[in-house]
């Protein structure tokens, strides 16, 4: 036991509520700024192309597609699996590139704590 201490006393807690809500005032700024960032984060656009930029794809913070634009040369009837496969590569890395975007910004904000459930 530590100097001072008797057998069945606590320690006091002086000014454990003031401390806890700081804490939540802490926490309640956290979240005001984690909800402006992911609003900056909703309007960002992000571009990626495939085949040389036969395909190009954009997608937004949402993650939603915005623009496909593909070359017509690249649009040949007897190769359908091609034109797919460009599109999907272009969908994906665009996909993965707002992604990373989103966990870099809110990264910096949380300082890399771990938060299920919030991107």
């Amino acid at each position: 036991m530590g100097k001072g201490m008797r057998a069945g006393k606590k320690p006091s807690a002086g000014g454990g509520k003031a401390n806890m809500q700081k804490q939540l005032q802490q926490v309640q700024q956290m979240q005001r700024q984690m909800e402006e960032m992911q609003q900056e984060l909703d309007e960002k656009e992000m571009e990626a192309t495939a085949g040389g930029g036969a395909v190009s794809v954009k997608v937004n913070g949402k993650k939603q597609i915005t623009s496909i634009q593909i070359k017509p040369e690249v649009v040949d009837p007897d190769d359908v699996e091609m034109l797919q496969d460009l599109i999907m590569v272009a969908v994906n890395e665009a996909l993965r590139q707002i992604e990373e975007l989103s966990q870099n910004e809110m990264g910096k904000l949380t300082g890399g704590l771990s938060i299920p459930g919030l991107f």
